[in-house]
């Protein structure tokens, strides 16, 4: 033992009075009732733990106090994780509180513990045994409470994400009395209804007790039992139960249960999105590409007054031609007849003869002349007439001159 000096001061006492409490007490779990309750400006929760003859001073302060999941109230009966201490300045004897639950749950921790044990010897929660969901499920089935806030975060949620599908609500209480036993038959009730492909189970926030009915072997058994797929949303994320624990997936929160629920719809519409994005891309290009060819073919095509210009240039070019072949055959001629007439005059003594025979030459290169212009000027007439007959005017009048049958 530390040997003491003689002659100490009170504060020198009371440091060396709390250092032997808090090492000789361990932290432990003590049994109460609060009273005395008083919060302080700073935020540190000041109250006694009593019961039937004797009680304690106790101090939580702010950083622990704000983890206590329900509001402190006088006449609680509380079980506090405590470390025996002084409190040097007045030489108070007081306990400085850890953390708090309310009376009983010590039991509930233990029945909660067995039974998980239990049921993990089972193999109840392996993922071997638990079932896929469906990425698009034709129907959702809720089991919670009617009044419960957990039932109308999931209904916004379900309307917000996947309003087209189907949802039928299986109504039980979710607290209290009985309550295992209700939802339990509200599960095999979903079950012979066979119209939902996929379960929620979703209940909101609240200490070990409020939820305790998930906790329950029947629930357990009946999830585990059910063909049907089931989502279990209970309590808030730090809440775990056995009903999550066996369940083919747990949410953290009733809305996340809705959201993995609806994922596959959710996802299913932003790909849509993206394929309509693709598709009015893939169209834009393709009509692009269309009206590009149909401008190269515009800049081909001819039009039809310059097909008549240069069908009237070509005619032109035909007379001309026409002209100098009908030229040709006449100074020919022209110049048989000036050698024939040289011809002629040296033999003078057969004038009558030759003039005859003369004449006769003049006779048929007129009328070779003759045929030869008739014959060009066919040709040339059935070249006006096969022009007239392509220009679209000419076509447009005859249309609307022919009468009708």
């Amino acid at each position: 033992m530390t040997q003491l000096p003689q002659l100490v001061s009170i504060s020198e006492l009371n440091r060396l009075a709390r250092t032997v409490l808090e090492r000789e007490i361990p932290l432990l779990w003590v049994l109460g009732e609060i009273s005395n309750l008083t919060r302080a400006a700073s935020g540190h929760v000041y109250f006694s733990l009593k019961d039937e003859s004797a009680q304690a001073r106790c101090v939580l302060f702010r950083n622990r106090a704000q983890l206590v999941p329900w509001q402190l109230a006088n006449g609680q009966q509380v079980e506090a994780r405590a470390l025996v201490s002084i409190y040097e300045a007045r030489g108070d004897y007081q306990l400085t509180i850890e953390s708090l639950r309310r009376a009983g749950l010590g039991r509930l921790y233990e029945a909660f513990a067995r039974l998980r044990q239990q049921l993990e010897s089972e193999s109840m929660f392996a993922d071997s045994r638990k079932q896929a969901i469906p990425r698009l499920p034709k129907a959702v089935g809720i089991i919670s409470s009617l009044q419960a806030a957990a039932l109308r975060d999931v209904l916004a949620a379900l309307a917000r994400r996947a309003p087209h599908v189907p949802l039928i609500i299986y109504p039980t209480p979710v607290q209290g009395e009985d309550a295992g036993r209700r939802i339990a038959e509200a599960i095999g009730m979903a079950t012979r209804h066979g119209v939902c492909d996929l379960l929620l189970l979703v209940r909101g926030g609240g200490s070990l007790e409020d939820l305790w009915s998930f906790n329950e072997e029947g629930v357990a058994r009946a999830i585990v039992a059910c063909p049907l797929p089931i989502i279990a949303g209970v309590g808030h994320e730090t809440d775990t139960t056995i009903a999550d624990l066996v369940a083919d997936v747990r949410a953290t929160t009733p809305t996340a249960a809705a959201e993995l629920a609806s994922a596959g719809w959710f996802a299913a519409a932003r790909e849509l999105a993206d394929l309509h994005t693709v598709l009015h891309a893939a169209m834009d290009t393709r009509l692009n590409r269309a009206q590009q060819r149909l401008d190269d073919l515009q800049r081909r095509l001819t039009h039809p007054a310059a097909r008549l210009t240069k069908a009237g240039a070509r005619l032109e070019l035909l007379g001309g031609r026409l002209h100098t072949a009908m030229l040709g055959p006449l100074h020919e001629a022209r110049l048989r007849l000036l050698r024939s007439r040289e011809k002629l005059q040296r033999a003078c003594p057969r004038v009558e003869r030759q003039q005859s025979r003369l004449a006769s030459n003049r006779r048929a290169l007129q009328l070779a002349a003759t045929e030869l212009l008739a014959r060009q000027r066919r040709r040339l007439e059935r070249a006006e007439a096969a022009l007239e007959h392509l220009d679209p005017e000419t076509k447009k009048a005859n249309s609307c001159a022919t009468p009708r049958v």
